[in-house]
């Protein structure tokens, strides 16, 4: 469904200090799967992200949504087919949270053209599919950092697109809304089918909500698989140079990862 193949892109490419970030980075995400992109700072997973969602133009490679180039999408039909929760949002205005998951619906919505009955009814179920209905009219400021993220995910759900990209959906919560937030995704994708690239540097949040993860070491592709083979305690010392104890927790129901120390 969502394809990335040989994608390379430099900052800076026309000065003096250009940096490469990827190099012919390729991979594939099927429709209704949850794919974790892992790797450490500076493996170029924000990159690789702001790329699927059409804000940055790779050097070489593309993208292409059910075969179709997202080069060659108008900025409302990527809108379409991509929507993306950033690490973090913040409202200049005081909109109330209904309001922020209406703006999920520009997309669908003609010049100058106001939200209609039929907007409002998707907005209100995906608060509801959020857990967040009984904050509609609260304004979005006021709101926690869980509740915020949920919100945000609302709204990407009322853009309705095929593909839902979550950069770092957990780096600013506690415990137990990453738990909540891990588990709002699971139940999307389960019960809507919604496909999502989720990247994180927590691996045991991979391991809990991906079926699949695709790691990235110094811009490249290291391993890329199911998370039950890939993620392995060789493939983690490879790509972030530290011995980890790997193995599946019953009660939890999947793999955990426990960090041991850097790799000598």
């Amino acid at each position: 469904m969502l394809h990335v193949q040989d994608v390379s892109f430099t900052y800076g490419r026309r000065t003096a200090d250009a940096r490469r970030v990827l190099e012919g980075i390729s991979f594939t995400v099927p429709r209704g799967v949850i794919v974790g992109l892992l790797g450490p700072n500076g493996s170029g997973k924000t990159t690789l992200m702001r790329i699927a969602a059409g804000i940055l133009t790779p050097d070489a490679g593309a993208v292409a949504i059910d075969g179709r180039a997202a080069t060659a999408l108008t900025r409302r039909e990527l809108a379409r087919r991509v929507a993306v929760v950033p690490q973090e949002t913040h409202s200049t205005f005081d909109f109330t949270v209904l309001d922020m998951v209406l703006m999920g619906r520009y997309p669908h919505l003609g010049p100058l053209t106001l939200e209609g009955p039929a907007d409002l009814d998707i907005a209100r179920d995906a608060l509801r599919a959020t857990g967040t209905e009984a904050f509609a009219a609260r304004t979005f400021s006021t709101l926690s950092g869980g509740e915020k993220q949920r919100v945000v995910i609302a709204a990407a759900l009322a853009q309705e697109s095929d593909v839902l990209l979550l950069d770092e959906p957990t780096a600013a919560l506690d415990l137990a809304y990453q738990f909540e937030i891990a588990a709002l995704l699971r139940g999307l994708n389960g019960s809507r089918g919604t496909t999502m690239v989720v990247s994180t540097h927590d691996l045991n949040f991979a391991a809990a909500l991906c079926s699949h993860v695709v790691m990235l070491r110094q811009g490249r592709v290291a391993a890329d698989g199911p998370t039950a083979e890939t993620l392995t305690a060789e493939r983690i010392r490879g790509v972030y140079g530290v011995d980890a104890d790997v193995r599946f927790h019953a009660g939890a129901g999947h793999l955990t990862v426990v960090p041991l120390g850097r790799a000598h």
